[in-house]
């Protein structure tokens, strides 16, 4: 049985381990931290949102960078100071804009696929993880905003998705405990939300079920082929070497230095974003919150409602290197946003986080093969990390399974 080790042990690195061990692999998975799930797949904005599928490669995300760069609260934050690796990323990312529409197209028609994949994981392996299948209620104060929104939901139609117009009265419909002075909004019906660290954590669990090895706080320090593949890594500072078939790497904003070890070049760059969960201690807090997922499209701020008791707040994104500092000044909008949106939830009890999104310039994930036969990616989700994991490690899955036959060794 080939062997294979998966470096990463995040939302797509567990999913990629599951897909891998179905097809009738031996896996290793190795990750840095001490448990599954404690980066970026720890506590994001828990949506499971095909409607977010819009790239960012437009003309307005750039003019926005510029006009907020000296705004400390701004939705979207670039820190100015010179990086190579950052102008380097943004000159790639504008040369993308030309392809908005169709990769939009195609993140839409990939989040979809992902859900069917991902629900009948959870339902196989009894995962429990807070899944609220209610929709997600877009929102737009004024009409410029909900023109742009026309536009976008036209490609996301296209994609195949359900998605529809309402009007102030029916956003007051869906989610009552919403109040503000809305001109529109855009409601899928069909995309949820959920708890994607206890997903991610059940998800890993059901792996060692069927076999997995999990190897956590290990640094990976080579990798290297010569009759064999060989990864090298320290645990503990002992230094440990085993031989692989295939090495699939799935590490997040670590990816880009791991492909270097291989001769690939992946133009990963974190963009930073920053949640808070909300203590819903009472019942007047648990009744002010809502239970149909919000996406402000103007703070650029998203919702979840993760079982009777939390409410996860999340958005922002900041170019600032691979900087994990929780800054108050970015996390103070998250709940001034939830006290004027949400006026009844008391904000006494507030858990900040800040992750790292593992960003490509097109804003389309890497899945695919290296330049060292044996050598796959299933990384750079970006904000969608989460919504695609499923259907680009099922992809994964089968590009191995043509290139690595369970019952066969690699091809030269």
């Amino acid at each position: 049985m080939p062997r294979i080790i998966v470096i990463g042990a995040g939302i797509t690195g567990v999913s990629t381990a599951y897909s891998l061990l179905q097809a009738g692999y031996d896996v290793v998975v190795i990750e840095k931290q001490r448990y599954a799930a404690m980066e970026t797949s720890f506590a994001n904005g828990g949506q499971l949102s095909a409607c977010n599928a819009e790239v960012w490669n437009h003309w307005s995300t750039i003019i926005k960078g510029i006009k907020w760069m000296a705004r400390k609260d701004a939705p979207l934050l670039m820190n100015p100071s010179p990086s190579w690796h950052k102008y380097s990323w943004l000159a790639e990312f504008m040369t993308n804009i030309s392809r908005y529409r169709e990769n939009t197209i195609a993140t839409t028609r990939l989040a979809i696929s992902a859900r069917q994949h991902m629900a009948d994981i959870a339902e196989r392996e009894q995962i429990d993880f807070d899944h609220v299948r209610r929709g997600i209620l877009h929102v737009y104060y004024d009409k410029a905003g909900f023109d742009h929104a026309v536009r976008v939901n036209e490609m996301l139609v296209e994609g195949g998705l359900e998605r529809h117009a309402v009007g102030p009265a029916e956003i007051s419909g869906i989610e009552p405990a919403l109040s503000g002075p809305f001109h529109g909004g855009f409601y899928t019906p069909s995309d949820s939300t959920g708890d994607i660290h206890k997903y991610t954590t059940g998800l890993a669990r059901a792996c060692e079920r069927f076999g997995a090895t999990f190897i956590y706080d290990a640094n990976v320090l080579r990798m290297s082929k010569r009759d064999r593949l060989k990864v090298s890594y320290s645990v503990a500072g002992n230094v440990e070497d085993m031989e692989f078939d295939a090495i699939v790497v799935c590490a997040g904003i670590h990816s880009r230095d791991l492909g270097a070890m291989v001769g690939d070049r992946l133009n990963i760059y974190p963009v930073k974003g920053y949640s808070i969960t909300v203590d819903l201690d009472g019942e007047v807090s648990q009744k002010a919150a809502p239970w149909v997922s919000i996406l402000d499209d103007r703070a650029k701020i998203v919702t979840s409602r993760l079982g009777t008791s939390r409410f996860r707040v999340a958005g922002t994104a900041e170019f600032n290197g691979a900087n994990r500092d929780i800054r108050d000044d970015r996390i103070r909008p998250l709940v001034e946003w939830t006290r004027a949106l949400f006026p009844g939830i008391s904000t006494s009890k507030v858990i900040p986080w800040a992750g790292l999104r593992p960003m490509m310039p097109n804003m389309l994930p890497r899945v695919g093969k290296g330049k060292i036969p044996g050598v796959f990616y299933n990384t750079g989700h970006g904000h969608l990390g989460w919504t695609l994991s499923a259907a680009t490690s099922a992809t994964l899955a089968e590009l191995v399974r043509r290139e690595l036959p369970v019952d066969g060794r690699l091809a030269a």
